[in-house]
């Protein structure tokens, strides 16, 4: 790695005013707009770097030290000194000698969306497709966060460690400490030459595609896990978890109860009285209903094996229909005749309250309101 000092022509013992005066030459001299040749723009790249390093205060003093900066033990005796520390101590003094640079690669976030889906859907499951914007690997440098063809640079102020030690003192005497390198943020590495297409994050923002195969017995409000389709981490770093949390649209003529359907039937009055057969469309298909005579407001018709499939586990819920039976408000002169001929030859007790019961209909009809 090439001395900041040579690069910029000045000596160790340079004034700032003389370092800055030494920058601006070569900035002229090299800067891309000026000079267009490859050689050149290395060059300006080297010489900005000199120049951020050697301008500012403490960064010079840390390259000025060398990586063991102030250690009193010199280039080797701080790591002794830690290893000591770590025997007596349990590990304590080092702070990162034996961790290493931190990897520039980490986990992805998890991301969360939400996923439609109809009644019909939920009976035997479907398979959608779902558009998800989020982080992907970056194409142009594959996660390494370097413009193709460099690669990241051992940074010159910890020496690759990612970390700076320190001599502090305290009440058991002199104790060398380590904290995280500013200039490389603890990776042991600098990036002089950032991928143009990610801005040296490793990873850019992009629309995917993701099939998904939803399984039948799903509810509103379940989550659906599928590992690693969530946000790739910077620097290529291993992908997060994406969740769908699931939403069953209201369907117009069922609801459900757990792994049962629920619907209302009307029946008019005639057929309650003399019963009738008739064909209803299920969500998976039709469907032979049979009213028995007399049947009453409220009673459930059951279709076993006619519901939603289990989420888990096998076989299916009923299909459960409850009966309201519609009495006519409007009624011609004959059938009114009809009617009271009826109300006569079949006597019926006077109406009565009856007592109070929370009938099988009632719950089907305040779930189908309230659903």
């Amino acid at each position: 790695m090439a001395d900041h000092y040579d690069v910029l022509g000045v000596p160790r013992d340079a004034a700032d005013t003389d370092i800055k005066k030494a920058y601006r030459r070569l900035a002229r001299e090299l800067h891309p707009d000026v000079n267009p040749s490859p050689d050149a723009a290395e060059r300006f790249k080297d010489v900005t770097h000199a120049y951020d390093v050697l301008s500012d205060p403490e960064q010079r003093r840390r390259y000025d030290a060398g990586p063991s900066a102030d250690s009193p033990f010199g280039g080797g005796g701080a790591a002794g000194f830690s290893d000591i520390f770590d025997a007596f101590f349990g590990g304590g003094g080092g702070g990162g000698r034996g961790s290493g640079p931190r990897s520039r690669a980490e986990r992805g976030q998890d991301a969360l969306l939400r996923i439609d889906v109809d009644l019909d859907e939920v009976v035997f499951g479907t398979h959608k497709d779902v558009e998800v914007d989020t982080a992907v690997l970056c194409e142009t440098c594959g996660g390494s966060c370097c413009a193709p063809g460099t690669s990241p640079r051992t940074c010159d102020i910890c020496g690759g460690s990612g970390s700076i030690q320190r001599q502090v003192r305290s009440l058991l005497g002199n104790v060398v400490t380590s904290a995280p390198c500013g200039t490389c943020r603890g990776h042991g590495t600098v990036i002089p030459n950032p991928c143009p297409t990610c801005q040296g994050q490793g990873r850019v923002r992009a629309r995917r595609t993701i099939p998904v195969d939803i399984p039948a017995g799903v509810d509103s409000g379940l989550r659906l896990q599928m590992p690693g389709q969530g946000e790739v981490g910077p620097a290529g770093g291993p992908s997060g978890d994406l969740f769908l949390e699931v939403r069953v649209h209201h369907h117009d003529v069922y609801s459900r109860d757990g792994d049962d359907l629920l619907a209302t039937l009307e029946v008019p009055m005639t057929d309650a009285i003399l019963g009738t057969t008739t064909t209803i469309d299920g969500l998976d298909g039709p469907v032979e209903l049979e009213v028995r005579p007399g049947v009453q407001s409220a009673d459930v018709l059951v279709i076993k094996d006619r519901g939603v499939t289990k989420l888990r586990g096998s076989g299916r819920g009923d299909l459960r229909i409850g009966v309201q039976v519609v009495t006519p408000t409007k009624l011609s002169h004959k059938e009114r005749q009809l009617v009271e001929q009826l109300a006569k030859s079949h006597k019926s007790a006077a109406p009565q309250l009856a007592r109070f019961q929370q009938g099988m209909f009632g719950k089907l009809r305040d779930r189908f309101f309230n659903f």
